[in-house]
């Protein structure tokens, strides 16, 4: 399998650095294999928090194709839904993760935000129930262009936050780079607020792989992990998360040489 180029700690925080985005999402994928083998083998159950966005494509194609993985016992969830997008959108996060992961692997169950409720603030509640009644073991996650972890924008972040899901109005700078990436026809027909888990809730996994790729995510990179930990950029607060694991391609990772290892 391929390892990593450069391998550093900043505070608390892993990070791995890789040639290539195909290494990077072998060695993950290997790795994400060993854990939850290792999780299913030790209670016979395991629950994922997916994340969505280009930056996953890869991996869950490669991780989908596993088959000496038991997913008839994992729960799987995700992390955000954008409100007023029914479950049958191709811009609904929940169409994404059941094309790509649900009918591919079949898991026990797979938990859905229901974007396109009448009730949110009752979905929120709804849940946030599911998600007390099963601790998560593993959590995958994507860094946005503006460091959001989620729907958890530089304005709404908060490691203190009293909700484990919580609705939230979407910075702009998000909502064009949703627009950039062909999800939506227009920059206007993008949701303005979605449902997010919070920054709490995503800590609380056991064990956290957070991905970012190519040259668009250097700069927020860059500031993740040499400026200061702070709420303007919530991916920064990963700093903090010692079961948390930050792998780079080369690109992402372009403008750290003075944090690198030699």
């Amino acid at each position: 399998m391929p390892t990593a180029n450069n391998s550093f700690q900043v505070d608390r925080l892993e990070v791995q650095v890789y040639e290539s985005q195909i290494q990077l999402v072998q060695d993950v994928a290997e790795i994400t294999r060993k854990y939850l083998q290792g999780t299913l083998e030790q209670k016979n159950n395991a629950a994922i928090l997916f994340a969505t966005g280009n930056s996953q494509l890869e991996f869950l194609d490669l991780l989908t194709s596993l088959n000496d993985i038991d997913w008839s016992q994992v729960t799987c969830f995700h992390l955000d839904e954008y409100l007023g997008i029914p479950a049958n959108n191709s811009a609904s996060f929940g169409y994404y993760l059941y094309e790509k992961v649900e009918k591919k692997i079949k898991p026990k169950k797979f938990n859905y935000i229901q974007g396109d409720t009448l009730e949110p603030l009752m979905e929120c509640q709804r849940y946030t129930d599911l998600l007390k009644a099963q601790p998560i073991d593993l959590c995958f996650l994507g860094i946005g262009k503006n460091g959001h972890l989620a729907f958890n924008e530089p304005l709404v972040a908060d490691d203190c936050d009293p909700y484990l899901v919580k609705l939230v109005k979407l910075d702009p700078l998000n909502r064009q780079q949703q627009f950039e990436q062909g999800h939506f026809p227009s920059l206007e027909s993008v949701p303005q607020y979605a449902f997010t888990l919070s920054i709490p809730m995503i800590f609380a996994a056991q064990k956290i792989i957070c991905f970012a790729m190519g040259t668009s995510k250097a700069e927020i990179i860059e500031k993740m992990l040499m400026g200061k930990i702070s709420k303007n950029c919530p991916a920064s607060l990963l700093r903090n998360q010692v079961q948390g694991s930050l792998y780079l391609d080369k690109d992402a990772g372009k403008k750290l040489s003075n944090i690198m290892s030699p």
